[in-house]
């Protein structure tokens, strides 16, 4: 018979993936160890070895769980009854929140999850696909210049650039809120789309 999972152990799996977020964070992937997880949790090794196999898994969950939160949030979006414009920037205010609450996972997902076993950044990467497709979508109905193409992708990955790095730099007692560090991209993001030409497009010799 199947040994049955405790009545918590969703809470204390919870538990592990916030704490050994905070330790890549500060320590780096490559010097945290399931020893040093292991400890900040409390617990003992072989404690920790019941919810997950080895550090890969963890950071596999830590990521996978924060792409999964951010997709039920852009869909939740997408469906609202938005004009495409005030849509996209309900996104993007969405996401700058949700890095408040998860900004450790987040930075997890940016520097380290090119570490992780193919398989596993086969499974993530198809989360960040469907992340940027559902915002792809809405940037192609807020700006019909670039409906067709074949800039809609990198357009759209430059926009995530904006939002993915600001936790290098954001301070929540800094100058402006996220709210209005929101309000600035957005703008910024469409001015620059709006005044672009695909067509007319090119790349100055030299430059890569």
């Amino acid at each position: 018979m199947a040994r049955q999972r405790a009545s918590d152990y969703e809470e204390k799996s919870q538990v592990i993936l916030d704490t050994a977020a905070a330790l890549i964070a500060a320590n780096g992937y490559d010097r945290t160890s399931m020893a040093s997880i292991a400890a900040a949790c409390g617990v003992s090794k072989a404690l920790l070895y019941h919810y997950y196999e080895d550090k890969d898994s963890i950071l596999f969950d830590i990521i996978g769980r924060n792409l999964d939160h951010d997709l039920e949030l852009m869909t939740g979006v997408d469906h609202q009854d938005l004009q495409p414009r005030a849509r996209l920037r309900a996104m993007i205010g969405g996401l700058l929140e949700a890095f408040r609450y998860s900004s450790d996972q987040h930075q997890a997902q940016i520097s380290n999850l090119q570490l992780l076993p193919r398989n596993y950044q086969d499974v993530l990467r198809e989360k960040e696909r469907q992340l940027a497709h559902i915002v792809a979508r809405t940037i192609s109905e807020a700006c019909p210049n670039l409906k067709g193409s074949n800039f809609l992708m990198p357009v759209t990955m430059s926009l995530f650039t904006m939002l993915n790095w600001q936790y290098l730099w954001f301070r929540e007692d800094g100058p402006i809120t996220r709210a209005q560090y929101a309000d600035f991209v957005t703008q910024l993001f469409l001015a620059g789309v709006d005044n672009f030409d695909p067509s007319a497009a090119s790349i100055e010799p030299g430059i890569n």
